[in-house]
């Protein structure tokens, strides 16, 4: 299988989610901050609403073609001892366990093992070893695919540093991305003879919510909280040297919990269509621009909307997440209103939750369709894939909501038609 991603828009044809694990029902309140969530979730409940969420994947992807992560790291466990001893030695001496502890982890079969280093609990000791990865759930953020390249990412954050010890292993070990690793088509961030700290220490983080390829000649990268200016230099030139892609856009965004990524600000819905946070995407408030052409060109634009407009896509139409109205577009952008992912042009995911924002869907021409509902009917066999057009499917969301990402975060497409 070789990945292939040219646009946020494409037939949505094979992705990564993660099913929200038992290390979330572990979460103290002292821990939870520590642990980048905030708040303590019901699992049960969680566990239904991504249920329904991956359903409407499988019913437009394809049931193989929706891969849990979970699921790829045994297989890639599976795949050979060396391989398991590799994985266990980097998790042993980054969380600094004792050396039994190796000894522990490697007598636990594949399946026991990848429950152990997402959850970070020993059912058989009953013992924890180290704290849960509950921002696993988001694997937008664990890796990009670029057009036929997939970049592995860095996060900023170390309670996320597990997350990207576990990518990087299946990324690097299981069969599916061999195509890739023949081809030297995997980017690995983490490597750090070509993506080194910069001469005055400054460290290279990305993480996928900032990272979205609009066409095969854009690639825009959002500078924020999680995302370092250093490190969008150096994928820049590691790119543009190799001929990948022509334009990089940096677009900077507060650096604020509430503004974590650039997906939490806007995302691509169809052809012309985007959903996006008023102030910041379109009125330009703290967005600098810069567009970096691999000819060595450099353009400002103010705005995003400056930027599409007079040199993307002249018919851009910009959908307000919560109609652009104080106070509701405040609140339905922390509550992921303008975090949609689009499964084909013209449909997709997003909250229930963000009444203000599916109006104004509804008023630029979409239909609202509640995901259960849907798949009732796709039950009775009422409705096939190519019957749904100009739709937004809103999904329950009383927990995942509580995760601070949406439907955008919780995909890691790796191919798109």
């Amino acid at each position: 299988m070789e990945p292939k991603v040219f646009s946020e828009i494409g037939k949505l044809e094979k992705v990564i989610v993660h099913r929200p694990d038992n290390g979330l029902s572990r979460i103290s309140p002292h821990k939870a901050e520590e642990l980048l969530f905030d708040d303590i979730i019901h699992l049960p409940l969680m566990q239904k609403e991504h249920d329904v969420f991956t359903d409407v994947l499988k019913f437009f992807a394809g049931e193989k073609n929706v891969l849990e992560i979970e699921t790829l790291l045994e297989q890639a466990l599976d795949y050979s001892h060396v391989v398991k001893e590799n994985i266990i030695d980097n998790i042993v001496r980054f969380e600094e366990l004792p050396s039994k502890a190796k000894n522990t982890m490697m007598e636990l079969d594949s399946e026991e093992l990848t429950d152990l280093l997402i959850t970070g609990y020993c059912e058989k000791d009953d013992a924890y070893l180290f704290d849960a990865i509950p921002n696993f759930i988001f694997t937008r953020d664990i890796a990009v695919v670029i057009k036929d390249h997939i970049l592995i990412t860095k996060a900023a954050r170390e309670a996320r540093h597990r997350e990207n010890l576990l990518a990087r292993f299946i990324l690097n070990s299981h069969p599916i991305f061999l195509e890739s690793r023949k081809n030297k088509k995997v980017i690995d961030l983490n490597n750090v003879d070509l993506f080194p700290p910069s001469r005055r220490g400054k460290s290279v983080s990305m993480e996928g919510g900032d990272v979205m390829i609009v066409n095969e000649d854009y690639l825009f990268i959002g500078h924020s909280e999680r995302t370092s200016n250093h490190a969008i230099n150096l994928l820049k030139n590691y790119l543009f040297e190799r001929d990948i892609i022509s334009n990089v856009v940096e677009i900077e965004i507060p650096h604020e919990r509430n503004f974590m990524h650039l997906d939490t600000i806007f995302t691509q819905i169809n052809t012309h269509d985007w959903v996006v946070y008023k102030p910041i995407i379109y009125d330009g408030i703290g967005s600098l621009v810069k567009v970096y052409n691999k000819s060595g060109e450099i353009k400002k634009y103010p705005s995003v909307k400056d930027l599409f407009l007079e040199e993307i896509d002249p018919e851009t139409r910009f959908i307000f997440g919560g109609k652009g109205i104080y106070p509701y577009q405040e609140r339905e952008q922390w509550t992921d209103g303008c975090n949609l992912v689009t499964l084909k042009p013209g449909v997709a995911l997003t909250y229930d939750r963000n009444l203000k924002t599916e109006e104004a869907l509804e008023e630029t021409g979409y239909t609202i369709l509640h995901a259960e509902n849907l798949l009732e009917n796709i039950k009775k066999n009422k409705i096939k894939p190519g019957d749904i057009k100009n739709s937004i499917i809103t999904l329950p969301s009383t927990e995942l909501s509580r995760g601070r990402g949406g439907s955008h975060c919780m995909t890691c497409p790796i191919k798109r038609n």
